[in-house]
């Protein structure tokens, strides 16, 4: 009994702090890229229900106007219809037109979510230059270049939001993973910067790091030869539900949280031992390094 009140009282009063940051929420202009498929449209239909004007924005149009449809089955008040944009990250000269696009739907955009990307399944030694200069342009670059030409418009207008869709392997990397690692690493770095230039602007800057999402991203992936990946990892397959993290999230943006790590436990061991014991770390890290160049050779 003497433990169960105050357990009581702390669960009332996160659900009195969540609604309250909900109720700030509808009406708000939430541009989401990669929202097509996977963690994008989990996103899409959370801050939907949520009450906000959705912009989604991907290369695949058909799959955004499906994502729409679906969108616009869902019992929602207030509802507002979403916006389907064309995005490829890859073309970097043309986020200002695109922007100019975004703007001009609701004259504003409160939330950008940077979601998309692309990863990779390759060792170092066999992965194309061009391949990690596609996933860094897409990854890094393009996202760079669309945050730089939204921003200006959230700076004028003293408020907005922008979120990084980042990863664990952004925070520490991996063995076969280096170039999708390597632009993630790059994005957490420009995401510390730009928060702490426009902390005095009224702009937040958050970044998510999440572990293993359920979601088709090793299908989609790169081989080190530049062609389509297309298998399930175990390691994605038994990854968290997108709709969970979709939630969580929100949260994070609502609450203005700066920095996160979505993970399982796994995946924080290992980051705190990047940070507090590396050499261990490094011992770990070769192992699996040794374990996986070990299964490709079986398995040719």
């Amino acid at each position: 009994m003497p433990v169960a009140l105050p357990l009581a009282f702390i669960n009332l009063w996160q659900r009195f702090r969540a609604q309250k940051y909900r109720n700030q929420l509808p009406g708000k202009v939430v541009l989401i890229t990669g929202a097509s498929s996977g963690l994008g449209e989990s996103l899409a239909h959370v801050f939907y229900k949520a009450g906000c004007k959705i912009i989604l924005a991907a290369r695949r149009v058909e799959e955004l106007e499906r994502v729409k449809n679906d969108l616009m089955k869902l019992d929602v008040d207030p509802a507002y219809p979403p916006t389907v944009l064309a995005l490829d990250l890859s073309e970097l000269n043309s986020m200002s037109d695109f922007v100019k696009r975004a703007l001009g739907v609701y004259n504003q955009v409160d939330i950008l979510i940077n979601n998309g990307g692309i990863s990779v399944r390759a060792d170092v030694a066999t992965t194309a230059i061009d391949v990690d200069l596609k996933v860094m342009v897409v990854n890094y670059f393009g996202t760079v270049a669309l945050t730089k030409a939204l921003l200006p418009s959230m700076v004028k207008r003293q408020s907005g939001h922008v979120c990084f869709i980042s990863s664990v392997q952004g925070k520490f990397a991996i063995p076969q993973r280096a170039a999708y690692s390597a632009s993630k690493h790059a994005l957490q770095a420009f995401a510390d910067a730009l928060r702490a230039e426009v902390a005095n602007k009224n702009v937040y800057v958050s970044c998510v790091s999440p572990g293993y999402i359920r979601t088709q991203l090793s299908m989609n992936a790169l081989t080190g030869a530049g062609t389509n990946y297309g298998k399930m990892d175990e390691t994605t397959a038994k990854g968290m539900s997108p709709d969970k993290l979709a939630e969580r999230i929100l949260q994070c943006i609502m609450r203005k949280e700066p920095d996160i790590i979505v993970s399982d436990v796994q995946a924080k061991i290992a980051y705190y031992l990047r940070h507090l014991l590396p050499p261990l770390y490094f011992w770990i890290m070769a192992k699996r390094a040794s374990k996986l160049e070990k299964a490709e050779k079986k398995a040719n």
